[in-house]
């Protein structure tokens, strides 16, 4: 394995020795200071409900996907949710605010969706029958999925004027299918109410008085369901856009007891027909411009509700269905893993994509059901990356992006990086802070003295010297035969494919000598995990 990994970093790197363009540098990590947390199930994918004929730019890439009839008993199916042992399902989308609950005393038809030109969002209202609810939960079950379910957060409301909806919430509907749920035994583990309604909405806006008072009224129904209960749902809102002095008045109208979750949806790519969306995903500045939105919201949490977690409730990267040979494709695991990186880092404790199967953007193909790229990279992110954030920080340029966490579930620290250079190959040095601050405290030396010091320190898992051969691990991934838009990922060199039994392949590390630099080839994306790394925070 150590001889196929040197061999197909050195083919990897060819093209970059040929361009001579080899750029040598250090990542520092401190493990000493966790910087934020996430929850345990920070990844977490959607089911949508859109039907088979919605499209977008004369492309309909849904087909049978949606929560009413994708193929529940698909192997393949099955067997990516299970690999997760224990996936974040978000149960929503768009049309969630037009969807019937079959049970109970509803006074209103049960239709499937139909396209309708008046339409919100050109559909009629829809309708979840109790037969499909009862397999939806069998595979849930199954599968060892945690459920957050979207609540049609619109029925009773009437619309006044462009896509402002007023009136109070009509909540019977809900109870009855929420008593439903209950008397099935089946756990959901947070209640999301409405999709995207807030500030100016898409396709539907409720002002933010009105939306408070039906937060508090189905806080006071999960309540009195629940109460008794071993297990009460969180509730999550609002699920839209982000909206300064929306949100913020939400906390305020809403108060300690009711929110738990703030979710917000990001679509930073713009529209998935931008003929510019690969570069966009390599423009490092792009990509840090929605750290603004993390930021902002972390700031109004903790002034106006510091009870409550911020959640990225949905992202695509592209709207309007993902981008057609982009968004399934090696290219868009480099804006997903720095997304969840970079989110991570503000404290955002669950990070739910647009979608599991659905779409351009699904990370899993919607017609043949196996995995897309970023399904591998989901994968390794929840299998390495703890729940704890640690600081990075490197002299690297821009074009090299790192993030570092507390190992999952083991001990030490897990590194990502992603090269978004297409010809420099970045030679680096990992230390850990530990060592320089002690490097400071015990001599007095100028910054260009300190700087060659640093390049010369080899015992960087620690203050303790060791001469035992230390071994890390390191997962490099790049796009089949060097394409960006291969639908097949590699890692350390062999493509990742299902077995011939539909299973999902064995994710094996390389095992390099911790005492080596990492070898970061252009345009790929690498986990390092370093066992035996000296990180205090991480326990």
């Amino acid at each position: 394995m150590e001889f196929r990994l040197i061999l197909f970093l050195f083919v990897a790197s060819i093209p970059a020795i040929l361009a001579e363009d080899i750029s040598h540098g250090t990542i520092v990590v401190d493990g000493t200071i966790t910087v934020a947390q996430t929850d345990d199930n920070f990844i977490c994918a959607t089911i949508d409900w859109w039907p088979h004929d919605k499209c977008d730019y004369k492309q309909c890439p849904w087909h049978y996907t949606s929560v009413i009839n994708l193929d529940l008993s698909h192997p393949f199916l099955v067997k990516a949710v299970q690999a997760f042992d224990r996936l974040r399902i978000r149960v929503g989308g768009s049309l969630q605010d037009q969807v019937l609950y079959n049970v109970g005393n509803l006074k209103s038809p049960c239709h499937p969706f139909r396209k309708m030109k008046d339409g919100l969002f050109g559909f009629s209202k829809g309708c979840l029958h109790m037969e499909r609810w009862d397999e939806l939960n069998h595979f849930f079950n199954a599968t060892g999925v945690m459920l957050t379910f979207g609540l049609n957060a619109l029925h009773g409301k009437h619309k006044i004027k462009r896509s402002l909806w007023v009136g109070d919430w009509d909540s019977s509907n809900a109870q009855d299918f929420m008593k439903y749920t209950i008397s099935k035994g089946y756990q959901i583990d947070s209640w999301e109410f409405g999709n995207e309604l807030s500030g100016n909405g898409v396709g539907a806006h409720v002002l933010v008085d009105q939306y408070g008072k039906d937060l508090i009224y189905l806080k006071k129904i999960i309540n009195e369901l629940y109460k008794g209960s071993p297990f009460k749902p969180s509730l999550v809102a609002p699920g839209g856009f982000f909206d300064r002095d929306w949100f913020a008045k939400l906390l305020q109208i809403s108060g300690s007891s009711i929110l738990d979750a703030m979710s917000h949806h990001i679509y930073n790519l713009g529209a998935g027909v931008d003929p510019k969306l690969v570069s966009k995903i390599l423009d490092p500045n792009l990509l840090s411009k929605v750290a603004d939105t993390f930021s902002n919201l972390t700031h109004i949490i903790r002034r106006h509700g510091p009870w409550a977690s911020a959640w990225v409730g949905e992202s695509g990267g592209a709207y309007n269905s993902g981008g057609r040979h982009v968004s399934d494709t090696f290219v868009n695991s480099f804006w997903y893993l720095d997304q969840l990186g970079m989110a991570s880092k503000y404290h955002t404790k669950v990070y739910c994509r647009q979608t599991l199967i659905g779409g351009n953007y699904g990370l899993l193909n919607a017609t043949t059901y196996v995995p897309n790229p970023d399904y591998y990279s989901a994968l390794l992110w929840h299998r390495l990356m703890g729940k704890v954030v640690l600081a990075v920080d490197s002299d690297a340029s821009p074009f090299l992006r790192s993030y570092a966490h507390c190992s999952k579930g083991r001990a030490g620290v897990t590194l990502l990086v992603i090269n978004l250079s297409n010809q420099t190959n970045f030679i680096m040095n990992v230390q850990n802070s530990i060592n320089l601050k002690l490097a400071v405290k015990e001599q007095s030396i100028s910054s260009d003295s300190f700087t060659r010091s640093l390049k010369k320190t080899f015992s960087w898992v620690g203050v303790k010297a060791s001469d035992e051969a230390l071994i890390r691990e390191e997962y490099h991934l790049t796009p089949k035969d060097g394409y960006l838009q291969s639908r097949t990922m590699v890692l350390n060199g062999i493509p990742l494919e299902l077995t011939g039994t539909g299973n999902i392949p064995r994710l094996y590390p390389a095992h390099v000598n911790v005492k080596s630099p990492i070898s970061i080839s252009p345009l790929s994306i690498a986990f390092i995990v370093f066992p035996s790394f000296e990180a205090p925070a991480c326990g």
